[in-house]
């Protein structure tokens, strides 16, 4: 068995500040959607990215892949989003196994009454505190960190 090359100081403190940051920043956008307009954090994502799709649709495995989340995972949140009236889904002509979810009206307003609140939250906890290098720096760190375990390098957790 090979020896773990334990965290030294500078590691633990960066290592720290990360799952601190990212679990409050989290919270406090989920809290605060959830009080505004009545959706998780998770749910305002899917209907950011509906939004931004050709057609406002996207294949729900290709949903669930830029989300970083799972098909039964996602296949819930869609659930909660479609019982509330802001997300459709339809079945795809050409191929019976893919399901497609779509945006409504509905979606789009409830996009459209959260999204100047919620960016006005991810400026005050995350943009506005970072000097502009700084704000480079983590895009560009954590950017790599992505990168690399979505390719699968060796040595990249999976």
């Amino acid at each position: 068995m090979v020896e773990p090359q334990w965290l030294n100081e500078e590691e633990k403190r960066a290592w720290h500040a990360f799952v601190a940051a990212g679990s409050l920043v989290n919270r406090r956008l989920d809290q605060q959607l959830k009080d505004d307009v009545g959706i998780t954090h998770l749910q305002y994502e899917i209907l950011v990215r509906l939004e931004a799709a050709q057609d406002r649709e996207m294949r729900m495995s290709g949903l669930a892949d830029a989300l970083l989340n799972s098909k039964s995972g996602l296949t819930y949140q869609i659930t909660q989003l479609e019982k509330a009236g802001l997300v459709t889904r339809r079945s795809c002509t050409s191929d019976v196994r893919a399901v497609y979810a779509v945006l409504t009206d509905a979606g789009r307003r409830m996009l459209e009454r959260a999204a100047p609140d919620h960016v006005a939250l991810v400026r005050k906890l995350l943009i506005d505190v970072l000097t502009p290098q700084q704000l480079a720096t983590v895009a560009d760190g954590l950017g790599e960190v992505v990168r690399r375990i979505q390719d699968g390098e060796p040595g990249a957790a999976r």
